[in-house]
């Protein structure tokens, strides 16, 4: 009987140390898996895109692709999610170019060959750049509609809460890092070990401008149960649940046709046709 209780002890003290070593290697490295910028750097922007450079507060020089309104029409700016670029916020937004809308599409510090590190807080100096930058040229925070795609989302939302803009949307959102971490890891204390917060269900019902939130039920990566914790903290906002979908949805025609709706029905002002 000794012995086993020995033997057994010695396992679980083995499988401890495993799940200690598991939850170490989570929490030091987990900005390299929570911001996984691709290695490629886009050359150029599409036809009717400006390839542009905006300072941030902290000094770093970020790069951005930018289309200008047509006049009377909002300025979209798209923050794109972790593991996309400049390329892919283009495509995402092709057809608000097309319909004359002004695209701004900031990148991040630390993707697309910037420089410095991702982390909450840098990002949302991103995000404040992006909107000073536009303001300098005339655009106001009244003429913005932020777009925010996975973990863009908490960016946008953040943009939201510190500036007065016309609107804003959230594509595969979340209701918080936090969240989405113990969705993946549920033996993890995701709530303790997660450094970067992008608390959207804490700040959604402080914000007062149109809000729509799409979001695919087939999505592996951020469940559709975020965005509707996000539309139960924020009654007045929009929410479309699109079957069969996954993480995918800010790429699809679908995703995008459904904006343009919802700023044509009139939504925000001065944007319907």
């Amino acid at each position: 009987m000794i012995a086993i209780g020995k033997a057994a002890f010695g396992v679980i003290a083995t499988l401890l140390f495993i799940y200690l070593v598991l939850v170490g290697a989570l929490f030091w490295f987990q900005r390299d898996f929570f911001y996984p910028a691709p290695k490629t750097i886009p050359t150029r922007p599409e036809p009717g895109f400006d390839d542009i450079r905006i300072r941030t507060s902290d000094g770093l020089l970020l790069r951005a692709f930018h289309h200008p309104a047509r006049a009377g029409l909002p300025t979209l700016v798209f923050f794109h999610g972790n593991a996309s670029d400049l390329d892919g916020s283009e495509y995402a937004t092709r057809m608000f170019a097309a319909q004359g809308y002004g695209v701004l599409a900031p990148e991040y510090r630390g993707y697309g060959g910037n420089p410095g590190s991702p982390d909450e807080q840098g990002l949302y100096r991103d995000g404040d750049t992006a909107l000073a930058w536009l303001t300098a040229k005339g655009v106001s925070a009244s003429e913005v509609v932020a777009i925010g795609n996975s973990l863009g989302s908490g960016v946008a939302t953040e943009m939201a809460s510190r500036h007065h803009l016309a609107g804003l949307v959230l594509i595969s959102g979340f209701a918080s890092l936090p969240r989405v971490a113990r969705e993946h890891y549920p033996f993890v204390p995701a709530g303790l070990l997660v450094l970067d917060r992008y608390d959207n269900v804490a700040k959604l019902p402080s914000i007062s401008c149109p809000i729509l939130l799409l979001h695919g039920t087939s999505d592996t990566v951020a469940s559709a149960d975020n965005s509707r914790a996000l539309a139960k903290a924020q009654p007045g906002a929009q929410l479309y649940l699109v079957p069969g979908v996954g993480h995918e949805l800010a790429f699809l025609d679908l995703s995008q046709s459904t904006i343009l709706a919802w700023l044509h029905s009139g939504a925000i002002t001065g944007t319907s046709k």
